[in-house]
């Protein structure tokens, strides 16, 4: 048997494991979900909202875990001899700002032209194929 506080210990981690990683698991049922549906009926659409979850997942994964060390070994590598203020601020605001800022942007802007893009490419097709 196990004592009482090792198993509200182990709840207690597993609660915590969900809430950190909610986001993500979210993401992975989508890319699962997307390559399912893909695998029965394809279309190009699917495979577009299955990209956008990809990248929103890497975004999540970046923001977590990649972002620092990534920024770190970045100005290591590229400030050897002497210190330079100007690319360690492009790097941070590169890395910190603009990639953290875009990836979601980009993988959202994926899942909703996915979504439509089936119906959009079918009526341009359309037009396309009956003009005069």
């Amino acid at each position: 048997m196990i004592a009482p506080d090792t198993q509200q210990n182990i709840l207690y981690t597993l609660y915590f494991i969900l809430i950190h990683n909610f986001e993500a698991m979210l993401y992975v049922v989508g890319i699962f979900s997307m390559t399912l549906w893909a695998l029965y009926r394809p279309t190009r659409g699917k495979i577009i909202i299955m990209w956008g979850f990809v990248i929103l997942l890497f975004s999540f994964e970046y923001s977590k875990h990649i972002l620092e060390p990534l920024k770190e070994q970045t100005i290591q590598s590229l400030i050897t001899e002497r210190e330079s203020i100007r690319i360690e601020y492009y790097i941070t605001k590169i890395l910190t700002r603009v990639v953290p800022f875009g990836l979601p942007i980009l993988g959202w802007m994926l899942i909703g032209i996915g979504a439509f893009f089936d119906r959009i490419y079918a009526y341009v097709r359309n037009i396309w194929l009956h003009r005069d």
